[in-house]
């Protein structure tokens, strides 16, 4: 469940990649799929931030630390390029995303469904975005 006054410093930990590491973005991004995106980067940063603190229910979702991170990296990179946004206003951004939906969740009947509704589609862009490592043979 998504607390609403969770910090937001699993977000401020995926801000803090330097800027060299973000990846090309494409030149022109249909608005509706960058704000998806956005959405999708603060929902991972807060379930990636209770999963690095063990909350059980937020087990239930792919681990978000390394591929979470990497889908932050590219939709910041894709923010900056289509809004003409400097790094300080792409984070802002995200942290204004992160607490709308921890507002949103807070006013759910059903917390937990909230979640799982909005993660739904976000570990599907996850997965077409940047597809799971399998691991090394043995």
């Amino acid at each position: 469940m998504i607390k609403p006054l969770l910090p937001a410093a699993p977000l401020l930990l995926l801000l803090a990649v330097p800027a060299n590491s973000a990846a090309p973005a494409p030149a022109v991004v249909p608005l509706a799929e960058l704000s998806a995106a956005v959405r999708c980067s603060a929902l991972f940063g807060i379930v990636a931030g209770e999963q690095a603190r063990g909350v059980a229910d937020a087990q239930r979702f792919p681990p978000l630390a390394e591929r979470g991170r990497e889908f932050f990296v590219i939709t910041g990179a894709r923010l900056m390029d289509a809004e003409g946004l400097d790094r300080a206003a792409m984070q802002s951004r995200m942290q204004a995303e992160v607490a709308r939906i921890q507002a949103e969740s807070a006013a759910a009947p059903d917390a937990r469904g909230f979640v799982d509704a909005a993660m739904q589609p976000c570990v599907a862009l996850l997965n077409a975005t940047i597809p799971a490592r399998l691991p090394p043979p043995r």
